[in-house]
């Protein structure tokens, strides 16, 4: 039960982290959301936004970011 508390507190600590990169993003002049191939599409009273490369992007990260911790854990 230990170790699963643990594992809780490590996710939560780095969901807090890039909570606060999202926030500061804009002081950071990191462009998440802004990337060439995330899709904007602006009509009259309609705004569609997906962001697929960045969300791309993000997945990666976290993915080595994750197996680097529990690849140290073993």
């Amino acid at each position: 039960m230990a170790e699963a508390g643990k594992a809780l507190l490590l996710i939560g600590f780095i969901i807090i982290l890039l909570g606060l990169l999202l926030t500061f993003s804009e002081r950071l002049s990191f462009p998440v959301g802004r990337l060439p191939g995330d899709i904007v599409i602006k009509r009259d009273g309609f705004s569609f936004y997906f962001p697929i490369v960045s969300s791309i992007i993000l997945s990666l990260l976290l993915t080595l970011i994750l197996n680097l911790i529990f690849g140290l854990r073993k």
